[in-house]
């Protein structure tokens, strides 16, 4: 069966209070009980801090306090989704990620072996950012990017990501019924309105859509507001769906394939970039510079002496090695196979 990855964000499931809006759940269990018998499903969905944040006396949404009203509003969040779910004698569970988690090839293969688990016996993983224990400020964390990640990780067919607006909005304030490439005229298309309650926002979306579609994923923004509105933006008969581009990577390649892995990033020459499309390695000689710090065997960037990200790559040596041996012949830096084309 084909995987389908369903993201929910904060204002799509909360009354405006924050508190959990057990209708608009109920109706989302209601519909994604019966893409069940043809899909693989997960799904993702923000709204922890939102339940929480009532039980956590004088908030006011400092750091400490969204990571506590996280770890109340996780149990809040998941028992509803249950309690609806199990309507339809479908068990779910609960998955919270954190980016090492994708960062690390092995780590991320464990938690494809648990959700592929799950599937078997009939599971649906809801899927979660870490919150509480979360490395960094939470107003950068984006469900939006754990959808993508999972979709693209597990190879999904299709990613669906919800909005309160419906879709791409024209500068009319009508739903744009389908996107061919995401380019600079679709984000000029952005609205700078957004959720109060949520992180992320249309341009958000159109971020993660454009990866997405380059790994060869049918994308559609769609919204809750309407009756069946899954179902339908499932069928293009609403929301705004997202073309995705030929020449879809193969299941190492869609996890390489996501720049927001890269732990840094290598300038490269003209020479490099050529031989890159050509489908040969990167070696040492077109290395011009080296950004950030990463260890052999992370993900970076491959970027063109403009500073454009021309491919990302899992290096074979350390910064330190690297810069060491920039300029040199006859170093191997990154393997072909472990390249993957913008």
């Amino acid at each position: 069966m084909s995987v389908l990855v369903i993201k929910f964000g904060t204002a799509s499931i909360t009354r405006p209070d924050g508190a959990l809006n057990e209708a608009v759940i109920a109706d989302i269990a209601r519909q994604v009980a019966e893409l069940h018998r043809s899909y693989r499903i997960v799904l993702v969905s923000s709204g922890a801090v939102g339940a929480g944040k009532s039980l956590i006396q004088g908030y006011r949404g400092e750091i400490a306090q969204r990571k506590a009203a996280a770890a109340v509003g996780n149990l809040l969040l998941l028992n509803v989704y249950n309690h609806y779910f199990s309507r339809y004698d479908i068990p779910v569970a609960q998955a919270l990620c954190e980016r090492h988690h994708f960062a690390d090839r092995r780590q991320f293969l464990q938690l494809k072996e648990t959700v592929e688990e799950l599937w078997k016996n009939g599971i649906i993983p809801i899927a979660n950012e870490n919150d509480v224990v979360s490395d960094r400020e939470l107003k950068f964390s984006d469900n939006d990017e754990l959808a993508t990640l999972m979709a693209v990780g597990f190879g999904a067919s299709t990613l669906m990501l919800c909005t309160s607006v419906g879709g791409l909005l024209n500068p009319q304030g009508q739903i744009i019924p389908s996107v061919g490439r995401v380019d600079e005229s679709v984000f000029g298309l952005v609205r700078n309105e957004k959720s109060a309650l949520g992180l992320g926002g249309m341009a958000s979306k159109l971020t993660f859509a454009k990866l997405a579609t380059r790994m060869g994923i049918q994308v559609t923004i769609f919204g809750l507001n309407q009756p069946d509105g899954i179902l339908r933006a499932l069928k293009g008969e609403t929301g705004t769906a997202f073309t995705p581009q030929l020449g879809t990577p193969r299941a190492r390649h869609r996890w390489l394939g996501s720049g927001s892995l890269a732990a840094g990033c290598l300038k490269v020459d003209a020479g490099a970039v050529a031989a890159l499309g050509r489908r040969n390695s990167l070696l040492a000689v077109g290395v011009r510079a080296v950004e950030g710090e990463f260890e052999a065997g992370e993900v970076v960037e491959i970027c063109d002496e403009s500073g454009s990200a021309v491919a990302v790559a899992r290096a074979r040596l350390s910064s330190g090695a690297i810069g060491e041996v920039i300029g040199k012949p006859n170093i191997e830096i990154a393997n072909a196979n472990d390249i993957v084309l913008w």
